[in-house]
């Protein structure tokens, strides 16, 4: 089997093609530029035309979607074209070219409206309470895949959970960056427990997946590692695998909350080339507790994590000591 990997040039989409391929398929990337990897073919272009997402699918059975515009500020009709719009060209395309599997890489953000999650399982995608462009425009793009299932063209929706490890520019770089700063504080004390996915078990468990998509398409399922831990504890074990200090200070929630949302209004009438140190969105990840159950997802895509947290924040040390 042919399967395209989008977005191959992020750390996630390196990953997954690198997984594809051990498992024997064949893999075609498509990106704006090139890959890198070995041993796959590169098809360059973007999701915003509709020729390049021809070109991309022609002779492919299966379909890993990962390319996205990630970020925590930004104008909506940015998030709109790629995420939501280049999204429907792509399922438009797919099954023009007899694609049978696709599988949706989307994020928990979909389904989270600002509050507590304590064991939950997927819940619904819902545009209307997600919480910033990103999610929003996310939670739209899995409701127009799922939308799209059927049994010639098996979609199943995938939500990876703050997915981290070596050389990570978005989560890991930017905690150990503030750090150096002194620019990194805890939320109320630290106290949310939260779950998150090392970046080979999101990896395997968006192939299983693709293996499994016959059987149950029409899915959503949240991949965490199933180890909650608290803000404060993931914060500092990552700080001192990097070899920095950990958060030094707490802000209360209700005041980072109300930055962040100040913030972000600045940083989307004025586009800036960096991240805003602070959303809206940032504050209530940071702040409440997010944990899912992973039963359902074990079980259904028969799919165990392989890395533990501890390995993976030893691993992540190595890899500071050896940079």
């Amino acid at each position: 089997m042919t399967v395209l990997v989008t977005g191959a040039s992020g750390m996630l989409g390196r990953a997954v093609a690198v997984e594809v391929l051990d498992q024997g398929y064949t893999v075609r990337t498509f990106q704006r530029g090139v890959s890198g990897l070995t041993g796959v073919e590169d098809a360059r272009g973007s999701l915003t035309d509709a020729g390049d997402v021809r070109r991309a699918v022609d002779g492919v059975e299966a379909v890993i979607h990962l390319a996205a515009k990630v970020s925590m500020a930004g104008r909506p009709e940015d998030f709109t074209a790629v995420n939501v719009e280049g999204t429907r060209t792509l399922l438009a395309a797919a099954r023009e070219a007899g694609v049978g599997r696709f599988v949706m890489v989307s994020s928990p953000s979909v389904a989270h409206a600002g509050l507590s999650v304590a064991g939950d399982d997927a819940l619904p995608a819902d545009p209307g309470r997600a919480r910033g462009e990103y999610a929003r425009s996310k939670a739209a793009a899995e409701l127009l895949a799922l939308a799209e299932d059927a049994p010639a063209f098996a979609v199943v929706a995938v939500r990876p959970h703050i997915v981290w490890g070596p050389g990570d520019t978005q989560l890991i770089e930017r905690i150990v960056d503030r750090s150096r700063r002194g620019r990194l504080p805890l939320l109320s004390g630290g106290r949310a427990l939260i779950d998150t996915t090392y970046i080979d078990n999101a990896a395997t468990a968006i192939v299983a997946a693709l293996n499994h998509a016959v059987t149950v398409h029409g899915q959503s399922y949240v991949i965490t590692n199933g180890e909650p831990r608290t803000v404060a504890e993931l914060l500092d074990g990552i700080c001192r695998a990097a070899g920095v200090p950990g958060p030094r200070f707490s802000v209360p929630a209700r005041l980072a909350r109300e930055a962040g949302g100040m913030i972000e209004a600045v940083w989307n009438r004025r586009p800036h080339a960096d991240e805003p140190p602070m959303t809206r969105f940032l504050a209530e990840q940071l702040s409440t507790s997010h944990w899912y159950d992973q039963r359902r997802t074990r079980a259904d895509l028969h799919w165990q994590p392989t890395v533990t947290l501890d390995e993976g924040l030893e691993r992540l040390r190595a890899w500071y000591h050896q940079a």
